[in-house]
Formats: structure tokens, sequence, C-alpha cells
């Protein structure tokens, strides 16, 4: 199965600015825009109408089943929900869904929102507080018959539920292995479906648009739901923009993740990977693990390998039992933290090492570097740098410290035998014998000698260095920074891992 040729080649369609045309069923056109690249249509892809519920209104759904499928062999199922205005078809061209189904031997189902191409997902406020900007439920797109409390009578979750366990009648399915996905509308959905009918699934996981907090949260700040707990993949591409406001994007996702993260009992220090572009928050918990996608320099959508990411990270490594507990099974691609990691922020006196909180005797400070020019005294800054004591840097890289004239004099040698030796208001390092410059001078603040930090780390240790909204990761290999994880982790130093009112989830901060 390792050696299938799994991507096939098809035909650009690149002056097409038509959104999903038909032309493209049945054929090898492939669309490309940014985020969301396709892949050519599915041969093994098919089409179904049936009247699941009786009212005499056929639903429709598309169902992807591999080569490798055998009746006797029990397999996962996973149903991916389109975006708004969006289709079946559409969703399974613009996501790795049949791919991953080809590779791993899953089946997926693909089905079509009941109404005008759009969920009948609830709406609400992105803010508690009714007086605040936001979009609310006067803005319910016509036909959605969606009701803040009452489910019962959701076309679309209705539906859904009959699809199951029409897709179960048909096929051999491990019903300890179902799973949803959804993007941007479509993970509206998912998520409304894993807070009512989550007891049918192993797993959810959606892409772009977040959930209103005023249908996760009733007046109180308390969770409303209606499953109990459910393992949570969520994917916010850094340039969501949805809602547009950035710090009201954070706070959005922030509880968002908070929510599932309180259902599922989850430590609330995470542990963090990132890879490229992708920036992963692995949190564990007690009845469900929660994991947060941060996608550096991407738009509202799903990017192509998010299905792909999704189940070898997650899916692949989670099972509902018939209790209804969640058993952690060995995923394709473990759960872990970087197994180096080093993270400061601007103004904090903690800084982030291979996932714990550690203090630091200084706080991380912002300098600038200056070039003067002119006999009155103008000057031009050449660059900004987070500067971090040397003392820590002593402690992380086990290197012996030395000081003299309070600390405005340090000497470090490297457990590789090389001497460092640095000195207040001076821009050289020496090492061993020779002399280079560093990005800015040294500071002398809180007591301490600082250094800038991503000096430090390319220069001497040769590590990848990454910044983004005032925090700075190092590891070992390549890192994009992306904002929200950015947020992530000041969100824990500020917290020194404690989250004293994690208990009380809700909108008062």
């Amino acid at each position: 199965m390792n050696n299938q040729w799994i991507l096939l080649p098809g035909t650009p369609d690149d002056l097409n600015r038509d959104y999903l045309p038909e032309k493209i069923k049945g054929s090898d056109i492939v669309v490309n825009e940014n985020g969301n690249n396709s892949q050519p249509y599915p041969e093994r892809l098919q089409e179904f109408h049936e009247d699941l519920l009786g009212d005499g209104e056929p639903g429709c759904w598309y169902e992807y089943v591999p080569e490798s499928y055998d009746p006797k062999t029990p397999v996962p199922l996973v149903l991916s929900m389109h975006g708004g205005l969006m289709t079946g078809w559409g969703q399974c061209i613009y996501t790795s869904w049949s791919l991953m189904a080809e590779k791993h031997g899953f089946i997926a189902v693909f089905p079509d929102a009941a109404k005008n191409r759009l969920w009948a997902d609830q709406w609400g406020k992105w803010l508690y507080d009714e007086k605040e900007s936001g979009e609310g439920s006067e803005n319910i797109p016509p036909n959605l018959d969606a009701s803040p409390d009452d489910l019962t009578k959701n076309r679309d979750i209705n539906f859904t539920c009959a699809l199951i366990e029409k897709i179960c009648e048909k096929y051999s399915i491990d019903r300890g292995r179902i799973y949803m996905q959804g993007m941007s509308m479509g993970n509206m959905m998912s998520a409304m479906f894993a807070r009512n009918k989550g007891f049918l699934l192993a797993g959810a996981a959606g892409s772009a648009c977040a959930t209103f907090l005023s249908v996760l949260y009733d007046e109180n700040g308390n969770i409303k739901n209606a499953a109990g707990p459910v393992p949570v993949f969520q994917s916010r591409p850094e340039r969501n923009n949805v809602p547009e406001d950035i710090e009201l994007q954070k706070y959005v996702n922030r509880y968002n993740k908070y929510y599932w993260m309180k259902l599922d009992q989850c430590d609330p220090v995470p542990e963090i990977s990132i890879v490229g572009e992708n920036n992963f928050a692995f949190y564990k918990g007690e009845k469900g693990d929660v994991v947060y996608l941060d996608i550096k320099n991407r738009d509202h959508g799903q990017t192509f390998d998010d299905a792909a990411l999704v189940w070898n990270y997650f899916f692949s490594g989670l099972r509902r039992n018939e209790d209804g507990s969640i058993t952690r099974l060995e995923s394709n691609i473990p759960r872990k933290g970087d197994a180096f990691s080093l993270a400061f922020a601007e103004g904090l006196g903690k800084a982030w090492h291979n996932n714990r909180v550690e203090p630091m005797s200084a706080h991380a400070l912002r300098w600038q570097k200056l070039k003067y020019h002119g006999l009155d005294g103008g000057y031009k800054v050449r660059g900004e740098y987070l500067c971090v004591p040397l003392s820590y840097l002593a402690e992380v890289f086990g290197a012996k410290y030395e000081s003299q004239r309070e600390n405005r004099m340090v000497r470090l040698t490297l457990p590789d035998g090389r001497v460092l030796q640095f000195a207040e208001g001076s821009i050289g390092c020496m090492i061993d014998s020779d002399l280079r410059s560093m990005y800015c001078e040294a500071l002398y603040r809180e007591g301490e000698l600082l250094v800038p930090a991503d000096w430090f780390l390319q220069y001497i240790y040769n590590l990848h260095v990454s910044e983004c909204g005032g925090v700075l990761y190092a590891t070992d290999h390549f890192n994009a920074l992306s904002l929200y994880m950015a947020d992530i982790l000041r969100e824990a130093l500020e917290k020194d891992g404690k989250y004293e009112d994690y208990g009380k989830i809700g909108f008062a901060e």
C-alpha cells in the first residue's frame, strides 16, 4: 500500500473564475487558488440520492470506497462537510480525504447540505455582551431552520444521523471509528454535530470558521452541550479573518479551544510542535485530546493536506468504546512536542523550554538597533531584537557562567569547550580568540546582561528561529511561528502554566 501512486495529474484551469463550475464533475480539471488546490475528480467517487428521512425530500451525498475495501473487514468512516455554497463533490476534490481513504483503507462520505448549499448551522454572537458588535442571529442566511436551543428538527443533523446508519448498513463499518470533519460553514456544522451527537463519533475536526461563542456558552459563561466529551482537532489558518478583527479572532479561537478542553478535561499546558508552516498545540485530556493547528500565511479555508494532517496526527489514533470512553491508539504521526524548543515573549520573565514554563532572572526586552545620522542626532532603526539574560541561556545549554563587575561582564564556557565573553554596551562577542559582532549591543537590565536571543541561538547553536507577535521560537528544524500560536505561547508564559481561571471558562477574563 505504501508504494501506491496516489497523486494523479490534472489539467489546470487557471483562467476560470467561476466557483465550482459543473464542468469539473467527471473531468481531470484542477483548480488552483491560495489554500484551495484541487485534485482531479476521482474516478471512484459515486453520487447518491435517497429520501433517508421519509419526508419526500431526497438528500444527496457522495461516497469514496477505496479499491482495497473488503466487506469481511470493518473499516473506519469519515464524513467530510463542505463549506458554504459548496457541494459534497467540491469538498472531495478540494481536500485529500479520498486520497487518504485510498492510502489508509477507510471509506469517505461527502454529504450535501439540505438547502441552498448552506448547512443549517446555529448562529449567534461572537461576544457574550449583546451590545458588542458582531454577527448575530439577525444575520442568519435565508432558509436555514437551526434553532439555538432545540435541534431535534434540524434537517441537516437528522439527515447526517440517518446517513451514518445507511453507510453502516451498506458497508462493513467499524462503529468505534466514525469521524467527522468540516471546512468553514462545514466546520460549524461538524462542531454543532459534535456538541449534540458527538457520542456517535470517535473524533471531530474542522478548518477555518470558529463557532459563535454565544452558541457555546450560556449567559453565565457555562458550557452548553448535549453530547459530552469528543476529541477535537481545530485548524485555524493565520489569515483566516473570521471574525475580521485580529484581537477578536484570538479571543474567539481561545474560547472555542477552551470549550473542548474543558469537556475533555485537558491539561491547560500543551506540547507544541512547529513543522514548517504547521503550528501544532497538542493538549492531552482525561476524556479526550484536543489539537489546535495554526497554519502560517494561509487564508480562510482548508489546505490541501489538511485531511492528511487530521488523519495521520489524530483520527488514525482514536477509537470510541461501547461505554462511550475514548481509547488512544497509536496514531500514524505521534502527537508530541518538538524534542528541543525554546521560546521567549516580549516583556515576560518566563521562557518556554522543551514544553515547560521556566523562570528567568530578567524580563525579555525588545531593543531597537539604531543608526545615527547628521549633527542634529536623527536616527534610523536598523533592526529590532528580543534580548534575554545570558544567565538563563547558560542554564539551557549547560554552560559554565562567570561574571564580573556586577554581571556587566559575562563569560560562558560551553560544553563543547568554546569560551564566549560579553560586556555591557558592546556589540562584540569574543569566541575563544575570535571577535564577532552580534545583531545589537549587550544590555544591562535588572542586574543581568542581556543579548539578542536570535543571534545567540542561530550563530552559536545553528538553531532555526522564527518570530511573530512579539514571541520568538527556536528549535532544531525549520519552523515558521504563526500569529495565533504566538498567542498560545504568550498565554502559557503569562499564566505560568497554572491557569487559575481555567475551570471558570466563560467570557469574564
